[in-house]
């Protein structure tokens, strides 16, 4: 498709690329999702009159790293483990306003997603998706969600034509699933629960995984343990060069070679003294670690994949993030990831998952599907900062319940933060009465004029 389109806009054929390192293989890769020269925004044609926004050809790539790199996994398990421990509830809408939390019968879906599944399942599943392919889709069938591998999926997209003639734009028509081996499976809109919480910038509707900015930080990270682990095979010392004098035969020489090898190479060998024969000269050439700044050099580069992942270095134990560690700059980091990172992430998969679960009822309009993350222990606050928020709470719930509040609804007000839930009983404080009434109090007379 490349080829043919670029030939009607007139350009040169593309020459063929030689992947030889991993910088041409990070570089063919971003080019073939839209990313780097000219692309075809990354859609492919599939009948007249539609398109599709292809599926991620990335992702096994991604879950090889995620399976190899201990930075990407210790990032992307720390994003799962905090996302997967909330739980979903109905939240009503008063005059617009979120307010108080409930559940339903209609939410055992998200409860018990598949047989022996569980909420924390199925978000950790979504998360790990969307970490490695920029989108996770749903549907449900017979009672169950079921998990359509990214991969497979392509977006069917319609054109969009104004009435004003021409057109503008793409719409989503559909979902195509298909499994290698098996028949294709079509789906609607409204039968799909998409989440994709990084839009693609070439995109319409694909979602981005942030793995893919920092590929060939990724890469590094893998060249640099392979240095580590190379440094220490090789006697743990800075490489040397041993001269010998020029009337050493050949022979001589790889006996030499051999016997140096055998009793200085490895980690077993370090730091061994080394004798020499006469005539042979050591020269240390190359640097240690300390010498590289190894540890600084290796840490940048973890933290811009860190960052990336919007998770704070110190949350996952990087070498820059314990440098400044203490308790009170861990607490803020902590409120840094959970702000920034994670709270976006549940409000996105709330509003993703409540196309395939619906509330039931005459209040079916006022409610939303939301997120409730109350019992998350990551997110729990210091217990003096709960003990002083539970002060206040208490000193609030009896000044209202002293103006004539119901209790009940000073309550829900208070814990929902719904001013407007409040309900008054008619009764009023003592000092709002006249001596001996029972009644609320009477308006003032007004003062005639002149007075």
């Amino acid at each position: 498709m490349t080829s043919l389109w670029r030939a009607i806009r007139g350009r040169p054929p593309e020459p063929e690329r030689a992947i030889t390192t991993i910088d041409d293989y990070a570089q063919a890769l971003q080019e073939s999702l839209g990313y780097g020269s000219w692309s075809t925004l990354g859609m492919t044609q599939t009948q007249p009159g539609h398109a599709s926004e292809k599926a991620p050809s990335d992702f096994p790539g991604y879950a090889t790293l995620f399976a190899t790199n201990p930075v990407i996994w210790s990032c992307m398990v720390a994003r799962q483990s905090v996302f997967s421990a909330t739980r979903f509830q109905w939240q009503r809408l008063n005059k617009g306003r979120p307010s108080e939390m409930f559940g339903s019968p209609e939410l055992r879906l998200l409860e018990e997603p598949w047989v022996g599944g569980t909420t924390q399942d199925l978000l950790a599943r979504m998360i790990q998706d969307a970490d490695l392919a920029g989108n996770s889709y749903w549907t449900r069938m017979d009672s169950e969600l079921v998990r359509l591998r990214p991969d497979w999926v392509q977006i069917v997209l319609e054109r969009r034509t104004h009435p004003h003639g021409g057109h503008l734009g793409w719409k989503k028509y559909g979902y195509i699933f298909e499994e290698p081996g098996c028949d294709p499976v079509f789906l609607w809109p409204e039968e799909v629960s998409h989440y994709a919480p990084t839009p693609d910038p070439l995109a319409t509707y694909r979602g981005m995984s942030w793995l893919t900015p920092v590929l060939r930080e990724s890469a590094n990270d893998n060249l640099m343990a392979a240095h580590k682990r190379k440094f220490m095979e090789n006697a743990a010392t800075p490489n040397m060069v041993v001269r010998l004098s020029r009337e050493v035969t050949p022979e001589a020489f790889e006996k030499f070679k051999s016997k140096m090898d055998s009793s200085h190479r490895g980690v077993e060998n370090a730091y061994k003294t080394l004798y020499l024969g006469g005539g042979a000269d050591v020269t240390v050439v190359g640097k240690d670690f300390q010498q590289l700044d190894f540890s600084n050099v290796q840490g940048a580069g973890e933290t811009r994949i860190a960052a990336a992942a919007g998770v704070p270095p110190v949350i996952v134990g990087l070498s820059e993030g314990l440098k400044a560690a203490t308790y009170s700059n861990y607490g803020q980091a902590r409120r840094r990831f959970a702000d920034g990172t994670i709270h976006p992430l549940w409000q996105n998969a709330a509003g993703s998952l409540s196309r395939l679960v619906k509330p039931s009822g005459p209040s079916s309009g006022a409610v939303r599907l939301w997120y409730d993350a109350r019992d998350v222990p990551f997110l729990r606050e210091d217990r003096k900062d709960a003990a002083e928020i539970q002060g206040l709470q208490s000193r609030t719930i009896r000044a209202l319940v002293d103006a004539g509040y119901e209790a009940e609804s000073v309550k829900r007000a208070v814990m929902s933060e719904d001013w407007d839930l409040l309900s008054h009983t008619g009764l009023f404080s003592v000092q709002l009465q006249k001596p001996g009434g029972t009644g609320p109090p009477t308006e003032p007379t007004p003062p005639e004029e002149g007075t």
